[in-house]
């Protein structure tokens, strides 16, 4: 049976593969090719590996590569600063424990209490842990039934979601899809996270498109332009680790006004 990361890690490999082409990387079209990308003999011939390594790679075999053979793949395969960390992080090794749902700190609860501007604290899974009034006043987030309080399901299935970001909807979810991709990667297989996917899956049409491509990023910070009432408001959001718990986060969002926004 297969490693489920180390599925993740092949198919990561696979369609950034897809994406290159060889007249990006100089290399001579001898004939057709009946799929877009790179052939596999190929990239591992940039990379300086051996094909039966690379392909044992790509299937998600028991094989452990070195940090010089990551190192290699990802310059061959044209990798991000972000792509790259992503690949070295699927090729460690070591074991997970089932994943548990976070509690939100005590620490954090008081400052949320306190805070004017709308914020939230999310845990690992990108559950919802608690939520301010201004929070809920922009967001909604008391429309949500328990078992939905996640910002991955309200973004993605709940139609307010969609009326509040408006053309800009799909955008800013694919870019949570994406920095979802990089957490989810590294506990794939886990009951609790498949059953995240199945339920996105299920409840938004584009997810499944969005999840093929692979995309990774670890956006904490950006702009929004939200629907609030009858005005189009710019906020920023910014994000902020727990030290006890990195998997732990609150976010705030502040409002901008004038020219700035």
């Amino acid at each position: 049976m297969l490693n489920p990361r180390q599925q993740e890690l092949g198919d990561f490999l696979r369609a950034r593969r897809s994406r290159l082409t060889p007249e990006m990387m100089g290399l001579s079209l001898q004939r057709r090719r009946r799929t877009p990308g790179l052939r596999r003999e190929e990239v591992a011939e940039l990379a300086g590996i051996g094909i039966d390594w690379y392909i044992r790679l790509e299937q998600g075999r028991p094989v452990t590569p070195s940090p010089a053979t990551i190192e290699a793949l990802a310059r061959a395969l044209k990798l991000s600063a972000m792509e790259c960390q992503h690949l070295q992080m699927l090729a460690g090794s070591g074991l997970r424990r089932p994943f548990k749902p976070e509690v939100a700190p005590p620490s954090l609860l008081r400052l949320l209490k306190f805070l004017k501007q709308p914020a939230y604290i999310t845990g690992r899974r990108r559950d919802l842990l608690a939520w301010n009034e201004a929070a809920e006043s922009l967001l909604g987030f008391n429309e949500l039934a328990k078992s939905d309080r996640n910002i991955l399901i309200a973004m993605l299935t709940y139609p307010r979601s969609r009326a509040l970001f408006g053309k800009r909807w799909a955008a800013e979810a694919q870019r949570m899809v994406a920095n979802f991709r990089t957490t989810h990667d590294l506990w794939a297989g886990d009951p609790a996270f498949l059953d995240l996917l199945r339920r996105l899956r299920d409840g938004c049409p584009e997810f499944q498109q969005w999840w093929e491509r692979h995309d990774v990023g670890n956006s904490g910070s950006g702009r929004k332009i939200l629907r609030h009432g009858k005005q189009m408001r710019t906020f920023e959001h910014t994000s902020f680790q727990f030290n006890e718990d990195p998997a732990i986060k609150l976010v705030v969002y502040t409002p901008i006004t004038g020219k700035s926004a």
